[in-house]
């Protein structure tokens, strides 16, 4: 009973004590993961990512056939010097485009929730995860919407 006195006093204060506005909210929630997991922009990442990763896996496999055929270990240990400085770049520049263009998508993504959003007339969108009851869900409808 204290827990609902405190979360009803918590929404009068934050909705300044006006029950019209708040029976006037229009709530949905939405299921963000099962939007961002079925979303084409990001099955397209999830590929080209795994594409760049076999190549550096092959790439590798190069490496490692050149470094053995050195035949001194002075050899060895200066090519792999050189490989390793490779490497660290090669990765880091995979990991940066997956980076920026995962905050790309994700831009595309809540900004197609928030037009959904409006177009539906809801006041607030509450990650589906958090909510307990209530809220209409529009997780299918931003579906449709998603690249």
């Amino acid at each position: 009973m204290k827990k609902i006195t405190l979360s009803l006093l918590a929404a009068l204060v934050i909705f300044g004590f006006n029950s019209a506005a708040i029976a006037e909210t229009k709530v949905a929630v939405i299921d963000v993961q099962a939007v961002v997991s079925k979303s084409a922009q990001v099955q397209a990442l999830k590929k080209e990512q795994a594409k760049k990763m076999e190549d550096l896996q092959k790439w590798l496999k190069v490496v490692r056939a050149d470094v053995e055929k050195q035949k001194t270990e002075e050899g060895k240990a200066k090519l792999v010097k050189k490989y390793d400085a490779e490497y660290a770049k090669k990765q880091a520049e995979i990991r940066k485009t997956y980076t920026e263009k995962l905050q790309e998508i994700d831009k595309s993504i809540n900004a197609t929730i928030a037009e959904r959003a409006k177009a539906k007339g809801y006041d607030m969108i509450i990650s589906k995860g958090v909510v307990v009851y209530g809220g209409d869900d529009i997780t299918a409808d931003v579906l449709k919407f998603v690249k």
